[in-house]
């Protein structure tokens, strides 16, 4: 999950896309395939509520053959030690810059390691210089969820001219902000504006042009 700088045009942003937070519904994984299928994904996150590792597993294991099937890499929200069990590609950690030293040791250079940092400039540099293979940033749009603090438009910007890492935008998107954001970012991520909408197949078809 990288994208190559290009010192003459910036590449087009991608999408990384995150599941419910309660992937378990039996159609769960046909709609997964037909989203894959609508639109071209870097990224699948598995986010669960649960912290059962059963659960978890049951779920993996559905998923990850679906992912890989599209040579879409699968990471994991935060359980750093089901990576391996699991057979997954690496994990997205969501406390800044704090474990990705560890989390990069353990898993090694070949694992994809994200690392969410709010709006905090300061924690994606230290998660970059820790190792994270991604920084992400958000929520981009109004939510009530966490402190609903978002990061300063400036932050992408500044990101995008002066930073090789890859930016992930994530957190309550709309087209008209995916439009905005597209020139200073690498990656939006999706999640709930799929799964929460009618058709989410539609929708993510709608969100991707948006980027253009």
């Amino acid at each position: 999950m990288t994208q190559t700088p290009d010192t003459d045009e910036k590449m087009r942003p991608q999408l990384y896309l995150l599941t419910p937070s309660d992937p378990t519904a039996q159609t769960f994984p046909d709609l997964l395939a037909a989203v894959l299928d609508a639109v071209e994904i870097a990224c699948l996150r598995l986010r669960m509520a649960s912290t059962v590792e059963d659960d978890i597993a049951r779920v993996a294991d559905r998923l990850r053959p679906i992912a890989h099937a599209r040579d879409i890499p699968l990471v994991i929200d935060t359980h750093l030690a089901l990576v391996d069990r699991l057979g997954l590609d690496g994990v997205h950690l969501t406390d800044g810059a704090k474990s990705v030293r560890k989390t990069r040791k353990d898993l090694g250079q070949d694992a994809i390691v994200g690392a969410f940092c709010g709006g905090s400039r300061h924690d994606g540099l230290a998660a970059g210089e820790a190792g994270a293979d991604y920084i992400a940033f958000g929520p981009v749009g109004d939510t009530i969820l966490g402190t609903g603090d978002r990061p300063e438009q400036d932050l992408f910007a500044w990101w995008s001219e002066v930073i090789e890492l890859p930016v992930v935008a994530e957190g309550a998107l709309t087209d008209a902000l995916i439009r905005t954001y597209a020139p200073m970012t690498d990656f939006f991520a999706l999640g709930d504006e799929i799964w929460r909408a009618d058709d989410p197949v539609a929708t993510i078809k709608s969100l991707d042009a948006a980027i253009d």
